[in-house]
């Protein structure tokens, strides 16, 4: 430390024989001895305090139990730890010893953590069993049923090993479907991660989309130790199986092997090859199945038909002939449908005079009148609206001006200025509600006015038709023309006057077929 001091700083100043240092050039001293004497160590001890920074950062303590050691590892480093720090976890951490000059401290940056031993593994893991099981993610009533012929099956795990080959062969030994692979790794740092990513892959297809959705899901894996099997029992993984939508079947490792997974799952496979058996059923089997219950429905069939036969025949027995029951009614129909064309032709009759003389009522010159007064009263009223509004405009804003300058304190002006702003909107409410309201009725009356041209008679004139006119009378029978002592025809350019139709005389001898001009 001397040798270095004597070759960094100057000499003592005048008047003191110790050298003076900033406290920068202390930190930095410190920093670069601490860091060259001791460079990349490896610590053991039991994690304590644990604090993960808004920026990403890990704080966390390792301790034994005499001493505590300030330990970080930055937000870049957690991604390519293979486990992350628990309070309670015994841990063997591997980094560079390093100060904080800010507080004057020093401090472990940890980029590599171990457990310390299966013992630790265990223990953690009993902690996340005792958490998930609490949170209620092991009850049995949130398990999901599976479907008991599954269209599509979705496998997770590795594509090269042998268990996808043994799924495979089991379902096609037992039903053929149509199966879907996640490759995953299943083992080491990036398991984890995969496995929790492809579960929540499958749950994110739609259903009739143009990559299936699977109706359940298969977590498979071979067996191993604890370290192997280590990804199935971290807590993201077991999150995302509880989470999941589509029923899941958890299959990891050999009958005596138990993950987190095996917990949250809806079933629990001893091995790979059971998880195919539990996920569909035998095919040979329900054939024989629906065989049988196909010849059991047939003979129950038929012998329900013949008991039912028996019974409606013997009921016939007793039952009076059709045709007795069906001649009264037949005798009825005949009457009423015979009386029908006549009844028709005397309701037409009635209803005919009745016809006309609405029909005479309703003259095109009197809604013509109709929709010219409606006009001329919308039009003087939309007339009076505006200096109607002006005026009460003007009024209220004198009222309002001389209670402005009889009332002087601030608060008061600005309730003054408000409430003619209140009623500068209320008189632009007013404008525009008049304005839609004679919008509305001027559209009322362009409607009238076009049904009004289109129950005008001189339309139809225009399309080959003539009104005939007896007297200044409308004439619509051949009757009434020859009892008419002049006609007129009314075509769509003008009208057209005739001589009254002669008489008819018994003694005249016309024949049947001759008529008048109508």
């Amino acid at each position: 430390m001397s040798d270095l001091i004597d070759d960094e700083f100057d000499a003592p100043g005048p008047g003191s024989n110790a050298p003076e240092y900033t406290v920068s050039e202390i930190s930095g001293a410190v920093k670069k001895t601490l860091e060259g004497a001791f460079g990349r160590i490896r610590v053991r001890g039991e994690v304590g305090r644990v604090f993960k920074a808004r920026s990403g950062h890990l704080y966390f303590d390792i301790k034994d139990d005499r001493s505590v050691l300030a330990s970080v590892s930055w937000k870049g480093q957690l991604e390519a730890l293979a486990v992350i720090p628990e309070e309670g976890m015994e841990v063997v951490a591997s980094g560079r010893l390093t100060t904080f000059g800010s507080q004057s401290k020093y401090q472990l940056n940890v980029d590599q953590v171990e457990p310390a031993g299966a013992g630790a593994l265990m223990a953690m893991l009993e902690k996340r069993k005792k958490q998930l099981e609490a949170e209620g993610l092991f009850a049995a009533e949130r398990k999901r049923p599976l479907p008991f012929l599954p269209e599509v099956i979705g496998v997770v795990t590795s594509p090269s090993g042998a268990v996808i080959r043994d799924i495979l062969h089991r379902l096609r030994d037992r039903f053929p479907r149509k199966v879907l692979v996640w490759p995953v790794a299943v083992q080491g740092r990036d398991c984890a991660p995969q496995v929790a990513a492809a579960i929540e892959g499958f749950n994110r297809l739609s259903p009739g989309g143009a990559l299936p959705r699977p109706d359940v899901l298969i977590v498979a894996r071979g067996g191993g130790s604890i370290e192997d099997l280590w990804g199935f029992n971290e807590e993201i993984v077991a999150r995302a199986a509880a989470a999941s939508q589509i029923p899941l079947i958890s299959a990891v490792g050999h009958e005596t092997d138990t993950t987190l997974i095996d917990y949250v799952s809806d079933r629990r496979a001893p091995t790979p090859t059971a998880a195919a058996e539990i996920a569909v059923p035998v095919r040979l089997d329900l054939l024989a199945h629906v065989e049988g219950q196909g010849a059991r429905a047939s003979a129950a069939l038929a012998r329900g038909m013949s008991r039912r036969g028996e019974r409606l025949r013997d009921l016939g027995r007793a039952l009076p002939r059709a045709e007795a029951l069906l001649a009264t009614a037949r005798q009825r129909l005949d009457h009423t449908s015979h009386r029908l064309p006549a009844a028709l032709r005397s309701g037409v009759q009635a209803r005919r005079p009745r016809l006309v003389r609405f029909a005479a009522l309703l003259r095109p010159a009197l809604l013509t009148d109709r929709a010219d007064r409606a006009r001329e009263r919308l039009d003087a009223r939309a007339a009076r609206l505006d200096p109607a509004l002006t005026r009460t405009t003007e009024r209220a804003r004198a009222r309002f001006d001389r209670s402005a300058s009889m009332v002087k304190p601030a608060p008061v002006q600005r309730e003054i200025a408000r409430q003619k702003d209140r009623l500068g909107g209320l008189v632009r409410r007013f404008g525009n509600a008049a304005a839609a309201q004679e919008a509305r009725r001027r559209t009322k009356l362009s409607a009238i006015d076009r049904m009004l041209q289109s129950l005008n008679y001189e339309e139809t004139l225009k399309r080959g038709f003539a009104v005939v006119r007896g007297d200044g009378h409308i004439v619509t029978t051949r009757a009434a023309a020859e009892q008419a002592q002049a006609l007129e025809l009314q075509f769509h350019d003008g009208r057209v006057k005739l001589g009254g139709a002669p008489r008819k005389s018994a003694a005249r001898d016309t024949k049947p077929d001759q008529g008048s001009l109508f």
